[in-house]
């Protein structure tokens, strides 16, 4: 892919603030861009002879056909910017500089994406509205003319605003919405034309269920319980999965942990064979102390211990003993920085912006990307993601279709503890 250098932020002052005003320029520097055409010239020729004059003869004049319009495809973002903190009197709160910062990188790497497309000769016409991170306000911008002739809805970012757009039965419903960041289930928006990219949990409990069936050939399989109702939103689509895959073969067996105590499976181990552990729990203090008598269970039996995906950012958990447990988890984020493809995005995001890109960054050129190839390559302007899958920078994109909660991009990789970091495996 051919990247294409965008315009250069300045760097004096508040940086988030000149990053969060500099969008309502870049915004108009997204114009549709088009091919020049080139007139080749004739070759010469000889005129021939002169004729005796002749009368002339009436013609009809026959109009010059008008050059097809070139295609442009409409998108709008609604992104928690809150540019109502920037007026006299106004003040970013912690909490929403963080939600401005996040819209800001999101922003840039998806425009930085539609850039280099342009090379292509595809045209885009990119329109942001400020979804200030309220529910009230996306239910508003839901009802705004402005977005109808849109090809596609980015946002809102998180799950409140996108259940208060997606509430109102207006024409707009009837756009694709991009849900670009948020894991949440799409069952709760009830919106057949939400575009989930980010896997929810669901699916990362399901192809944990495939992996322990069809690579770890687990006969039984031992779920360690915190005893919070939490663990079943991991649990239930586990077991569904196991259950579907091994038609009830696979015995769940399980525990609820009290106090680190493992005693009563020791009847049930095997000290020949590997022993699957599936720990749902993100809960710190249950975790440690579990996860302590798990390492020590590991010195007479074999273990290898299935986690929740949340445990890629969990810094108190410890990675020599996740090791020694044989730890697998599931992501939807593996970057591999060494990559041609990720130097390349690097240097040009540093160019344009004179920042390192951010996981938010990453996503927005991968999703901007996608979708715009998208948008560009339909004759209709009609998306169907799941007629095409991806590699991108941070993901896969392998998107399924249901009537009632739209497409869900359903790939997340197999990470494993190796060297003291988690590697893909699958």
């Amino acid at each position: 892919m051919t990247l294409v250098r965008n315009h250069r932020l300045p760097l004096s002052g508040n940086k988030y603030k000149l990053l969060i005003l500099s969008v309502v320029f870049w915004a108009a520097a997204c114009s549709p861009k088009t091919q020049p055409i080139v007139n080749k010239p004739q070759p010469s020729v000889t005129p021939p002879a002169a004729k005796p004059a002749e009368k002339p003869v009436a013609t009809t004049p026959v109009k010059a056909a008008k050059p097809a319009p070139q295609k442009v495809s409409g998108i709008a973002m609604l992104l928690p910017f809150n540019l109502d903190n920037l007026n006299q009197g106004g003040k970013y709160s912690k909490a929403d500089l963080q939600k401005a910062n996040m819209a800001v990188e999101y922003y840039q790497g998806f425009k930085l994406a539609l850039d280099s497309l342009t090379s292509n000769g595809y045209n885009y016409r990119l329109q942001l509205l400020d979804s200030k991170d309220q529910p009230a306000e996306a239910r508003n911008l839901s009802l705004n003319p402005k977005l109808y002739n849109n090809d596609l809805i980015v946002g809102p970012i998180f799950p409140d605003g996108i259940k208060a757009f997606n509430s109102t039965n207006t024409g707009i419903t009837k756009k694709p919405v991009l849900s670009p960041l948020s894991p949440a289930s799409p069952s709760g928006f009830h919106s057949p034309l939400l575009i989930t990219a980010i896997p929810p949990l669901d699916y990362h409990a399901k192809r944990a269920a495939q992996y322990v069936y069809e690579r770890l050939k687990a006969k039984k399989v031992f779920v360690l319980k915190s005893g919070f109702s939490v663990d079943n939103n991991y649990l239930t689509p586990f077991k569904q999965q196991l259950d579907s895959l091994s038609k009830q073969h696979v015995k769940l067996i399980p525990l609820t942990v009290v106090r680190g105590d493992l005693k009563p499976l020791l009847p049930q181990l095997s000290k020949t064979e590997d022993n699957v552990f599936v720990l749902p729990s993100t809960n710190q203090a249950f975790l440690q102390v579990t996860l302590r008598a798990l390492d020590t269970l590991a010195k007479a039996y074999p273990v290898v211990l299935i986690g929740h995906p949340s445990w890629e950012k969990l810094t108190f958990l410890r990675a020599d003993a996740l090791q020694r447990l044989k730890t697998v988890i599931t992501s939807s984020d593996h970057v591999n920085y060494k990559s041609g493809s990720m130097i390349g995005f690097i240097k040009a995001y540093r160019k344009a912006y004179h920042l390192e890109p951010s996981e938010f960054s990453i996503k927005g050129f991968d999703e901007g990307f996608y979708f715009g190839e998208l948008l560009a390559q339909s004759e209709t302007g009609t998306l169907k993601p799941e007629t095409l899958d991806f590699e991108g920078l941070h993901n896969k994109f392998h998107f399924v279709k249901k009537p009632t909660t739209g497409w869900v991009n359903t790939h997340v990789y197999i990470l494993k503890y190796t060297n003291f970091e988690l590697k893909a495996i699958e």
